[in-house]
């Protein structure tokens, strides 16, 4: 099993187990985490914009064109800002710290 660490933006730590292959937004949305990620995978939109801790940002996969400019597009962007569609776990990512933004919603509204 591969730990991840959610943060929100109102401090709550949730910890989570996932499997490796799995997709950073599948593993958000299954423990209630408030990202949408509409587009499925496609990179047409920043809904599950997350922000990668420091400490783990170089440890990804460098992100493509197309993500970077979609993050363009996310309220509250940062330097270590990805979409959590495009990244998949791999034993190196245990571990992984993120923070959900502020701004994230989900389908139900939140």
């Amino acid at each position: 099993m591969i730990k991840v660490t959610f943060i929100t933006a109102d401090g709550t730590v949730q910890n989570v187990d996932a499997v490796e292959g799995q997709r950073l937004l599948e593993i958000a949305q299954a423990a209630g985490q408030p990202l949408e990620g509409t587009c499925e995978g496609q990179m047409a939109c920043s809904t599950c914009h997350v922000i990668i801790d420091k400490l783990w940002f170089d440890k990804l996969p460098r992100s493509v064109e197309d993500e970077e400019d979609m993050l363009d597009l996310a309220t509250g962007a940062r330097r270590t800002s990805r979409l959590s569609c495009q990244i998949v776990l791999t034993p190196d990512l245990d571990g992984l710290v993120v923070h959900i933004p502020a701004e994230s919603r989900n389908m139900q509204g939140l």
